[in-house]
């Protein structure tokens, strides 16, 4: 009886931990954009300087997701993730002190952090919760979109009490608490079973291959079905990211006032949580994911059109639908990378190369959705590109979700 007391201690300790970390994928990203204002009002920065400290951030997480394969085979999934909470914790401090140097590489520290975070958390619930995989994919990603919501909504009245300091580098306490709670659990006997069993596997695949890191690449790379996810991954990516870049001020070119175009935007987001819970749950059950992709791009293009062709007409449902299209599909792109590959670290790799293609997407799309905007002289035209990047979507999504092997 006490053992079993102990593990289901040590178990609820493991999903604690789990879930603490999943919330600090966001925060240090989404907490800035409130604060940019006051950032550069107190460092004297231009408007492209306020904007390179998210575009740093993000560059970070496209760029070095590949690093996190390597990073995991020498040390284990749990320690790098371990060691993503403490850099995280290093990165918003320092981009909290004092100048702008600080700010920077703050910045890019925090970004190199959630950037090996993002690729590790799948291999996770693989190497942690095998039985559950659509569960727990569910319950991290509604986590993550959840922390995005509530530092963006609670950056400004903490500023207005702390400074912006102070506010933005409270995420530093979020990821230290997460990484004490984390090695916590790690401590647990079979925490450190699973974690020697992870880095020994990785070892051996090391040896084997003669060369870290190159031949698990180059084979997923010459698999159809990578490409495939890639594709899906970079693509939802893109489509949200546009969206969350420039839909308030589409709102508000149709006449909308802007208080309200940013409630809009917060409805969508908050649907999305539901979203992103609720579908991995059934769709990880299924043998094939096909029609829950189906479903979500439709949600998602039928939220476009919404945009496009009656913004003022009951906008609050084309956000509705729009929030369960795109939670939906981020969801179902993390749940394909670990239902596809057979096992932690071929899901650790799968995850890096799809994160990072997908980054690097986002962080193109809203700049060529800006592009086209200025060319056109209106949103007809950029809204039309991102319904084109939705079929593509929905295509790549198809081949991505359909059974069988990588």
């Amino acid at each position: 009886m006490m053992r079993r007391i102990t593990d289901n201690r040590g178990k609820l300790l493991l999903v604690g931990g789990f879930v603490l970390a999943a919330l600090n994928l966001r925060p240090a990203l989404a907490g800035v954009s409130p604060l940019l204002p006051a950032i550069m009002r107190d460092l004297g920065l231009s408007p492209a300087g306020g904007g390179a400290i998210t575009t740093v951030m993000v560059a970070c997480l496209g760029l070095l997701a590949p690093a996190a394969p390597a990073l995991a085979t020498r040390i284990g999934l749990d320690r790098t993730l371990l060691a993503g909470l403490l850099v995280l914790a290093a990165g918003v401090a320092l981009r909290s002190a004092d100048g702008a140097p600080a700010l920077y590489c703050g910045a890019a520290l925090a970004g190199t952090a959630i950037a090996v975070m993002n690729v590790v958390m799948p291999g996770l619930v693989k190497q942690h919760f095998p039985g559950r995989i659509g569960l727990f994919t569910g319950l991290y990603v509604s986590v993550m979109v959840s922390g995005a919501a509530i530092a963006s909504a609670a950056m400004v009245p903490l500023a207005g009490q702390v400074g912006w300091r102070a506010a933005a580098g409270s995420a530093t306490l979020l990821a230290l608490l997460a990484a004490v709670l984390w090695w916590v659990a790690l401590t647990r006997p079979a925490a450190q079973d699973l974690a020697a069993t992870a880095t020994a596997a990785g070892r051996d695949g090391r040896s084997r291959s003669g060369a870290p890191g190159r031949r698990p690449y180059a084979a997923l790379l010459r698999a159809p079905a990578t490409w495939s996810v890639m594709a899906f991954m970079g693509l939802q990516s893109l489509t949200f990211y546009v969206l969350l870049a420039w839909l308030p001020t589409v709102f508000q070119a149709a006449g909308l006032p802007a208080d309200e175009a940013g409630y809009l935007l917060g409805l969508t987001n908050l649907v999305q949580i539901a979203a992103a819970l609720a579908v991995p749950l059934h769709a990880g059950r299924a043998r094939s994911q096909v029609p829950h992709v189906v479903v979500a791009v439709l949600l998602t293009i039928g939220g476009y059109l919404g945009v496009l062709l009656a913004p003022t007409t009951t906008p609050w449902l084309w956000m509705i639908v729009l929030g369960l299209g795109q939670g939906a599909s981020v969801a179902l792109a993390l749940l394909i990378i670990t239902l596809r590959a057979p096992d932690p670290a071929s899901v650790t790799a799968l995850s890096a190369v799809a994160q990072s293609s997908g980054y690097v997407l986002a962080a193109i799309g809203p700049l060529a959705f800006g592009l086209l905007h200025e060319l056109s002289g209106g949103w007809t035209v950029p809204l039309l590109a991102g319904l084109g990047a939705c079929a593509l979507q929905l295509t790549s999504g198809v081949l991505a979700a359909r059974p069988g092997p990588g």
